[in-house]
């Protein structure tokens, strides 16, 4: 399954942000990676807009996985104070958006259509 989410990065914090993006400690890239998180990116923008796109069997079960690890911790320690205060981890704020669009699948649903007609 594909999965987008929304956060938010404390805007005055992020050229920190993108600085620790930017080289993410390897052994944390390995645990992203063993927990199910394939084809994970992240989008910034200028006003602190995060928005994570990835691909996981079970996104629950993926996020499970990365909270039982103790890199995740160190990581989302490090990563706390550049976001908005609140009462947990930064990967627990996630807001997970619907997908209401899809190029691939109306296509193939578009000339599989196409082709039915042609076969009647």
């Amino acid at each position: 399954m594909r999965v987008c989410f929304r956060s938010a990065v404390d805007p005055r914090h992020l050229s920190a942000y993108r600085e620790a993006h930017a080289s993410v400690w390897p052994e944390m890239l390995r645990e992203l990676k063993a927990a199910g998180w394939n084809d994970y990116t992240l989008h910034l923008g200028d006003d602190g807009l995060l928005i994570g796109i990835l691909e996981c069997d079970d996104l629950d079960a993926a996020r499970a996985r990365m909270a039982l690890t103790e890199v995740n911790g160190r990581w989302q320690a490090e990563m706390a104070s550049l976001f908005p205060p609140s009462e947990g981890n930064p990967d627990e704020g996630f807001i997970v958006l619907d997908e209401v669009f899809n190029l691939e699948e109306q296509l193939a649903a578009a000339s599989k259509e196409t082709k039915d007609a042609h076969n009647e």
